[in-house]
């Protein structure tokens, strides 16, 4: 009996993706089946690809089904994969495709004003997200993928690591909980991925073992050049939310944390409101717990992403709260959130102030920074500097400004 397996979408709404199913059989070589909608531009590529591919799981007799709305290679090695492994014949082998892009290191401090996030199983959405210039681009595991398609997705976000050009937006995921997420990591970490936003974290002892995976998998790794690694522990629960403090210094990978609130107001028992009562104290907590620990908060998501106005309120709120980012779902509400994350021009020219005044008394070798009659204490210093590099990258300030003034 023929056994078969697929993975991938097909339909008539299906973009940038395709479906592979593999019916394993005793003889008559490799038979392709192919349906494709973009067969007269990729046809011999495609079919060349899926020999190539057959070749190297060491299939030999097979009928391979392609249904095709028009996938990029690294789809189809990734559906080709998820295939395989469902039928049971992979032997643990993974065919990673060749970074097609510049490759840029991961960085502990930069901007994270906004991140997008894409579900990770749908490649038509990642492909030119990165045009929309957010901080941080999320190739999603988690939520927006349905359970029965998670395994085959984290094949996809793998590939998608290696294919995608991600211009200069921050590499992330977001894996699963628990054991699940474990298995995520296996696919994402050796292969281009900057930071690893981990859900609904509620112990330190749960940021833990993601930590101690991470360790693992690079020491298992030797022959990889694998990069520095971030946590983005996201809080979105009371018992989160009490933790907050340990759970941000439980990591030394950890640069962020973030807040989900459709999650946390749903464990308090109460509705999500506009103004946002129900909530602010596990926002306020969060924001605490990160300052205590050196580290960036991040504001939750806005759903409504119609509405234009009630984001730019809801950002200027985190804002005054002490917020440094705000998750985002689409692409529209990137350009509010960074428009009002910017220093206003009262707060760039007292940064430029605090700054000059800083310079001068290393210049006259003083212990005390001094602005008028008021003590400037390092870390209204650094916040000065913090806002003066916001306002340089949002050109309300001149890149030569910075340059004259280097302490």
């Amino acid at each position: 009996m023929e056994k078969y397996c697929e993975a991938g979408k097909s339909g008539p709404k299906i973009k940038s993706d395709c479906l592979i199913g593999i019916s394993l059989r005793e003889s008559g070589g490799i038979q392709l089946d192919i349906n494709s909608k973009v067969e007269s531009m990729y046809g011999d590529q495609n079919r060349a690809l899926l020999m190539q591919l057959a070749e190297f799981f060491g299939i030999t007799n097979a009928t391979i089904k392609f249904e095709d709305a028009g996938a990029l290679p690294y789809v189809i090695m990734a559906r080709f994969e998820a295939a395989v492994r469902k039928l049971g014949v992979d032997e643990g082998k993974r065919f990673i495709p060749d970074h097609l892009f510049e490759f840029y290191p991961a960085e502990r401090d930069r901007f994270r004003r906004s991140r997008l996030y894409l579900p990770g199983d749908q490649p038509k959405l990642s492909l030119n997200a990165s045009i929309h210039n957010p901080d941080g681009l999320i190739l999603d595991l988690e939520d927006s993928v349905a359970p029965q398609v998670k395994a085959e997705t984290r094949i996809l976000v793998r590939n998608a690591l290696r294919s995608v050009d991600f211009k200069k937006s921050e590499r992330q995921v977001r894996i699963n909980q628990g054991e699940l997420g474990l298995l995520d990591l296996e696919e994402v970490i050796p292969y281009g991925v900057h930071l690893i936003l981990v859900p609904k974290v509620e112990t330190a002892e749960e940021l833990v073992a993601v930590d101690r995976k991470v360790d693992e998998i690079i020491k298992d790794n030797p022959d990889l050049e694998i990069g520095d690694i971030f946590f983005m522990p996201i809080i979105e629960s009371a018992r989160g939310t009490l933790n907050a403090d340990a759970i941000a210094a439980a990591s030394k990978r950890t640069v962020a944390l973030a807040i989900g609130l459709e999650d946390y107001t749903a464990d308090l028992g109460v509705a999500r409101t506009k103004e946002g009562k129900e909530s602010l104290f596990a926002r306020q907590m969060l924001i605490n717990a990160a300052r205590a620990n050196g580290i960036q908060a991040i504001d939750t998501v806005y759903s409504d992403v119609a509405d234009m106005e009630g984001l730019r309120e809801s950002v200027l709120e985190a804002k005054q709260l002490g917020f440094d980012g705000k998750g985002c779902i689409h692409p529209r509400q990137i350009r509010v959130i960074h428009e009002a994350f910017s220093p206003t021009d009262v707060e760039v020219d007292r940064a430029k102030k605090i700054v000059m005044a800083a310079e001068d008394a290393k210049k006259r070798d003083l212990g005390v920074v001094s602005l008028g009659s008021k003590m400037i204490d390092p870390p209204v210093i650094k916040r000065a500097e913090r806002v003066i590099e916001i306002a340089i990258k949002e050109n309300i300030l001149d890149n030569n400004w910075s340059e004259d003034h280097e302490g």
